[in-house]
């Protein structure tokens, strides 16, 4: 069986040579700067301060990566940075789903009091002073639940999961493992979780990237070093550095310093972006079937 060429207009030619070098150029709007950034965190330090590098590196070496692997402190944050992305995103996605499926059925009583209620706390936040009375009167300053219990669910995500559940499970579905004698748990553990893997993937890299890059929450509540997440720690490392060379008298040392600082907040970037950059593909064809929620029934 011979397939049949298309021939296009002259308009859909135009359409597509237009759209194309669209797609190039934003592309090249993300990709230039995240490469500068990489490019200058492998480079020279006197290289970065001259200007000379732009989008490949100058002097090649690794001196920011060693400097921030060979501090002690790194370690620990990456070790406490793991553990609240990952207890922390367990908790939101239990959260939100137990919130969201209820809340999407027909016959929950009361259900838009309920929603009602979800979307008033979105108005309005209570301020820093009140927020953090309340997390010291929980007795949570100063422990790993201050990274994760008071972000346990984003009542916007919850909403997004509950239209999910709307307008992809279908609630004949429902009803015919019903009719089975399946419970309504057993017709959630079975037949619903099965059917949104698309949208708990989409749901856990939102959380997960939140918790990777939290720094404000943890220098609110957190005043112990070895609680410190890798945000925390790094942003310490640079100011540690800075503090040394407003110290120094001897102006080339100085210079030296400012030089180092430089490339090392490069590298900072690099090492926190990177591993989010790695996990990302793993989860791109989620996205694509998520774009498509909601576009075709029937």
């Amino acid at each position: 069986m011979t397939k049949q060429k298309i021939k296009r207009s002259w308009d859909d030619r135009l359409f597509y040579i237009l759209d194309t070098i669209l797609l190039l150029f934003m592309i090249l709007i993300v990709i230039l700067p995240l490469m500068h950034v990489i490019s200058v965190s492998l480079s020279n330090s006197g290289a970065v301060s001259a200007g000379k590098v732009l989008i490949f590196p100058v002097g090649f070496n690794l001196n920011a990566y060693k400097t921030l692997l060979n501090t002690k402190s790194i370690t620990t944050g990456m070790t406490n940075t793991i553990y609240y992305t990952v207890m922390g995103t367990v908790l939101n996605i239990f959260m939100t789903i137990i919130c969201a499926y209820p809340l999407s059925r027909k016959n929950l009583p009361g259900k838009k009091f309920i929603l009602w209620i979800f979307t008033f706390t979105m108005m309005f936040g209570g301020g820093l002073i009140p927020s953090y009375l309340n997390i010291r009167n929980l007795g949570l300053l100063n422990t790993r639940w201050a990274m994760i219990i008071p972000g346990a669910m984003s009542v916007w995500n919850m909403i997004i999961t509950r239209t999910f559940f709307m307008n992809s499970i279908p609630d004949e579905l429902i009803e015919a493992g019903e009719i089975d004698g399946a419970s309504d748990f057993q017709c959630f553990m079975r037949l619903v979780l099965p059917n949104s893997t698309t949208i708990i993937a989409i749901m856990a890299l939102f959380y997960a990237v939140g918790h990777w890059n939290q720094y404000y929450t943890a220098m609110l509540y957190l005043n112990k070093p070895e609680l410190y997440n890798l945000q925390l720690v790094l942003r310490n490392i640079i100011a540690s550095t800075q503090a040394l060379m407003e110290q120094t008298d001897n102006i080339a040392a100085a210079e030296k310093t400012a030089e180092t600082i430089e490339v090392l907040k490069y590298a900072v970037i690099v090492f926190i972006s990177l591993p989010i950059m790695l996990f990302y593909p793993f989860l791109q064809k989620y996205f694509v079937k998520g774009v498509m929620v909601g576009s075709l029934k029937g």
